[in-house]
């Protein structure tokens, strides 16, 4: 296992620039998932790391050595892509072991290190398959446990379950999460799913256009979003977000929104007039006598919530309810929160106001 430190990392294609200078630092058997929109640059990142793409600027900090200039076979690292990459002519058992091979390793030390790459993933029954006669979910399993017997300092992971069903990736992300537990070896995990990132993580790199945008824990980042881009991206369905001007009165802070005024708790910088964006997470807007009003345009019953979208205003807002209400299109309702749970980010900024 080894420490990641990433210092003024910078990528260009020609004078096109696609990272900006990142910085970021991951511990030591730490789990960190970076997450964000197609194009932000998270799998440069990550191929970076791993010696696929050159560094145009900055430096790359495995352990104690900065690999920059380091190939990919001699910075000690095992990456498991999306597609699986697995020899169709070749078993599971020598897929698994075929990195080892290729090292000269004795074949009974390769032989035993397949095998306990095999019982933790559940693997034993299928050594002698092809790949042809695995399922999705199966042949990830082989590309994590080639990864395993490689006893690297590193684990990179580059969108892992993208070609697996919902079902499938539920079940595998477990199970990933499991692995980390249980071998505790430092996990760099590339994802767009931020169901994905809040689940598996123990710390969040959110990015947008080659930049980071904030670095925390995955309650950090949903109950204190730096900014409206990570409040937008981070949640499921996404926070809502209503532009509003503080009011002050009889010692009560308000934002006034169109047809609304909603109570919020005095913070610093919330000066009369100030423009701000109010952001209120689904799961913290109620039906209520009083509050932001609305017609209801979709009722989505799950089973255990309803999702409602409200349009108010000329927007749509959504709102969780766990509890199940007589509801249907066209009704009239208001829909409140508690002045806790309303979020407040500078207008021109973005920027969240602490």
């Amino acid at each position: 296992m080894a420490e990641v430190r990433i210092s003024g990392l910078r990528k260009s294609y020609g004078a096109l620039e696609v990272l900006h200078g990142i910085d970021v630092d991951i511990n030591d058997g730490e789990f960190v998932v970076l997450v964000g929109p197609s194009g932000c640059g998270k799998s440069t990142l990550l191929r970076m790391v791993a010696g696929l793409e050159g560094v145009t600027g900055g430096t790359i900090r495995i352990g104690d050595r900065i690999v920059n200039n380091l190939p990919p076979a001699d910075r000690d690292i095992a990456m498991v892509f999306q597609n699986y990459a697995l020899y169709p002519h070749k078993t599971v058992a020598k897929n698994m072991g075929f990195s080892l091979r290729m090292r000269g390793m004795d074949k009974a030390e390769i032989a035993g290190r397949v095998e306990r790459a095999a019982e933790i993933l559940g693997l034993t029954p299928y050594l002698d398959r092809y790949p042809r006669a695995l399922s999705g979910g199966q042949r990830q399993r082989v590309a994590m446990g080639r990864a395993i017997v490689r006893d690297p300092q590193v684990f990179l992971f580059d969108e892992p379950l993208s070609n697996l069903d919902a079902k499938l990736r539920v079940q595998m992300r477990t199970e990933i999460r499991e692995l980390h537990q249980r071998l505790k070896t430092t996990t760099i995990y590339v994802t767009h799913d931020q169901i994905e990132a809040m689940t598996m993580a123990d710390r969040i790199v959110v990015m947008q256009g080659g930049n980071i945008e904030q670095v925390g824990t995955p309650l950090d980042v949903y109950d204190a979003p730096a900014n409206t881009f990570v409040a937008g991206f981070i949640g499921s369905p996404s926070m809502n977000m209503l532009d509003g001007v503080v009011r002050r009165g009889d010692g009560a802070v308000v934002v006034e929104v169109p047809g609304a005024r909603l109570p919020v708790t005095d913070r610093e910088g919330l000066e009369e007039g100030r423009e701000v964006v109010a952001g209120i997470r689904p799961e913290h807007l109620q039906i209520s006598g009083d509050g932001l009003p609305g017609t209801i345009a979709v009722v989505e019953p799950t089973g255990s919530e309803t999702h409602l979208v409200v349009r108010a205003d000329g927007r749509e807002v959504v709102t969780l309810l766990r509890e199940r209400q007589r509801l249907s299109p066209g009704q009239e309702v208001r829909l409140a929160s508690a002045p806790e749970h309303v979020h407040l980010f500078d207008r021109q900024s973005r920027a969240r106001i602490s």
